[in-house]
């Protein structure tokens, strides 16, 4: 059973703008949803530092996969599964949008 939860649109416009697309595979803004990294459900809030731009495809790995977001920094990190990267070294999109 999926849940359909409203976000605010200032955090979908800020997650815009810092994460620039998809956190995972740079897709643009147009094909992201935002993703709660601690869900609402659980009693993670609607709010910058608990929320993500990822899209369809990312989204669905997040839910159906061993893959894990985080942000540090300020900044998503994507986390593989070990069978993909043994030491699960956490992967950064570069954002040239953020670059001075």
């Amino acid at each position: 059973m999926g849940f359909l939860v409203e976000v605010d649109l200032g955090v979908g416009q800020a997650s815009v703008v810092v994460d620039g697309g998809c956190a995972g595979c740079g897709r643009p803004p147009s094909w992201c949803e935002v993703h709660h990294i601690t869900a609402w459900q659980d009693g993670g809030d609607t709010a910058l530092h608990n929320c993500v731009m990822l899209c369809r495809t990312c989204h669905r790995l997040q839910h159906h996969s061993e893959w894990e977001v985080r942000i540090r920094d300020g900044l998503p990190e994507l986390i593989p599964p070990a069978w993909i990267d043994p030491q699960r070294r956490p992967r950064r999109k570069p954002l040239l949008h953020l670059a001075a």
